[in-house]
């Protein structure tokens, strides 16, 4: 299910009338403890936390054009979804999320490489993602990233 709008603001009012309000206060946690250097933007054509082309003019190696994204949020066809590169490319960061989670939610983790699934919104773990966007600068991403690039 793509979010449909080709602004942050559009993407937030597109969202289905179930999800807007997990949705919006998701997107709000992350924004409200997003490091200096992020900022939401469109991101492939979604809602994304990226690193901008003026503070990492490279772009994301794979499209130059885009920034180089970080986190991201979607509502898919059974869930919310919360994307996080930090904790895909950092495996202590992904132990400690991992280890923190039963600490927030009652609902089992659903996890891909960096993708978390929200499937029962009343569960969604706020104050963790919260914490979880500020373990990582813009600058300890940006090194992370390119340590991982030239391998």
């Amino acid at each position: 299910m793509k979010q449909v709008g080709k602004t942050v603001a559009e993407i937030l009012t597109s969202v289905p009338p179930d999800r807007t309000e997990p949705f919006n206060r998701l997107h709000d946690v992350i924004v409200e403890n997003l490091p200096e250097g992020f900022e939401a933007a469109i991101s492939y054509g979604g809602l994304g936390y990226v690193v901008p082309h003026t503070l990492y003019p490279s772009g994301y190696h794979c499209k130059p054009s885009e920034p180089l994204p970080f986190a991201g949020l979607a509502s898919q066809k059974n869930s919310i979804n919360f994307y996080h590169m930090g904790i895909y490319s950092d495996p202590a960061l992904l132990e400690w999320f991992v280890s923190e989670y039963p600490k927030h939610s009652k609902q089992k983790l659903d996890m891909g490489k960096s993708c978390i699934r929200f499937k029962k919104f009343e569960e969604i773990p706020y104050a963790l993602i919260g914490e979880l966007m500020q373990k990582m600068t813009a600058k300890q991403w940006i090194d992370l990233y390119e340590s991982k690039l030239k391998r």
